[in-house]
């Protein structure tokens, strides 16, 4: 019974690792583009978002989305990290 339950979580976890390593393949061949203000995105599915890490000031950031003809985008902005406190 152990066996079989090994068995079966081994395979589940190469399922897991191929689609982990399935986005930044796609992502590599991707230009990053730029954002700015008043840009008009098409997006239709968002693939991943880069978090946003605890330091107090303005930093990029990345989200890869899928528009609505099924290309896939990389695009870089900024944002204000989350590492301020109003104390």
């Amino acid at each position: 019974m152990k066996a079989l339950a090994l068995l079966a979580l081994a395979g589940m976890s190469a399922f897991a690792l191929a689609e982990e390593q399935a986005e930044p393949a796609v992502a590599g061949k991707l230009v990053i583009e730029q954002y700015h203000y008043g840009m008009e995105l098409d997006i239709a599915r968002v693939i991943s978002r880069s978090e946003i890490p605890d330091v107090c000031g303005v930093v990029p950031a990345y989200m890869t989305y899928e528009d609505h003809q099924g290309n896939i985008h990389r695009l870089e902005y900024v944002v204000f990290g989350q590492g301020c406190s109003n104390g």
